[in-house]
C-alpha cells in the first residue's frame, strides 16, 4: 500500500472484523482489552479474526508476531505498522 495507515482508520476496521466474526461488543474494544481475558476469545476465534484481518489489509501476521498480540491495541499497532 503506498497511502498512510491512520491508526484510528485501523482500529475502526479491525473492530468491524470483532464485531462481524465474533459478535463482540465494540464497548470493549480497548487498546488494552486482552483478547482472551477481557474478550473472551478462545485460540481458534483469534487465529480465524488474525486471517480475517490479514486478508482486509493485505498483510501476513507471523505466528511469532500472532502470539505476541494478546491486546486489541496490539493487533491494531501491528496492522497500522505493517500495513502501511
Amino acid at each position: 500500500m503506498n497511502t498512510i495507515i491512520d491508526q484510528a482508520q485501523v482500529a475502526a476496521k479491525i473492530k468491524q472484523i470483532f464485531r462481524e466474526k465474533l459478535g463482540v461488543d465494540e464497548a470493549n474494544l480497548t487498546p488494552t482489552a486482552s483478547l482472551y481475558n477481557d474478550l473472551g476469545l478462545d485460540s481458534l476465534d483469534v487465529i480465524e479474526t488474525l486471517m480475517a484481518v490479514e486478508k482486509e489489509f493485505g498483510i501476513k501476521i507471523s505466528d511469532e508476531a500472532a502470539e505476541k498480540m494478546t491486546t486489541f491495541g496490539a493487533v491494531s499497532d501491528y496492522v497500522t505498522k505493517y500495513a502501511a
